[in-house]
């Protein structure tokens, strides 16, 4: 009976001439790639989508002042690809302010309406001391503004639901397809008194009302500039209301 022979192996990963005659003998397993070259092939690709996608963020008038960098045929492109989306904006811009609420109007205005696009209910706070809910109400406007094929509403807590706590204010509800599909309690998990534009279009997007390349989100509002707000007396919000569900 023939014996096995113990072949000397000094470190089975090391690149030698006679590990390589091993490996091509099949008695040592193959290299495992080197995880270097794995990721400088990653860095390579990020690298070259990047420069795909560079001008993914340019409005059209900084298009325009690319005309001396960038090839005239792929600065075309994008231009006409921004100029579709201004048409479609323009065309789906049909709310444009924020829509006071009454309890039998709010079947119609927002679940029925949520069918054909986000609707975003801001239940205010009936109390003119919660800070919270008259900074939402001045970023509502804003957003509704900026956002015109999202409708904006607002209503008050108490009015929508009676009992309905004012700890609980300013309460976001998204709605769409007749449904709620988010809804955030107190700006706690936004950015509480410091929370800005920039916070609520994550919102949108997060929620899918909005796209992460949208042109309208290239010159947004710092939260720090909104938290100015604060330091002017804002309106109370408008009596409205919102149909009966349970609340915590």
């Amino acid at each position: 009976m023939e014996m096995p022979v113990n072949v000397p192996i000094d470190d089975p990963n090391a690149d030698t001439e006679w590990n390589d005659i091993l490996r091509k003998q099949g008695i040592i397993p193959e290299k495992p790639p080197s995880p270097t070259a794995i990721i400088e092939e990653a860095i390579i690709k990020a690298r070259s989508q990047a420069h795909e996608n560079r001008l993914e963020d340019k409005d059209l008038d900084q298009l325009d002042e690319l005309e001396d960098d960038e090839d005239s045929e792929f600065l075309e492109q994008y231009r006409k690809k921004r100029m579709a989306e201004l048409s479609n904006i323009s065309q789906t811009s049909v709310f444009n302010q924020v829509y006071p609420l009454q309890k039998p109007d709010y079947s119609r205005e927002v679940t029925d309406a949520s069918k054909k696009s986000f609707v975003l209910v801001h239940l205010t706070s009936s109390l003119g001391t919660n800070v919270e809910s008259q900074l939402l109400t001045e970023l509502w406007r804003e957003m509704a503004r900026k956002f015109g094929d999202i409708k904006f509403c607002e209503m008050r807590g108490d009015m929508c639901i009676e009992g309905y706590p004012d700890k609980n204010t300013p309460t976001i509800l998204v709605y769409r397809d007749g449904d709620i599909k988010r809804q955030i309690v107190t700006l706690r998990e936004l950015a509480g008194t410091k929370t800005g534009i920039k916070d609520l279009q994550r919102l949108l997007i997060d929620v899918g009302a909005l796209e992460g390349n949208d042109s309208r989100l290239l010159h947004a509002v710092p939260s720090s500039q909104s938290s100015s707000f604060l330091s002017r007396k804002t309106m109370p919000a408008p009596n409205s209301a919102e149909e009966d569900d349970e609340w915590a």
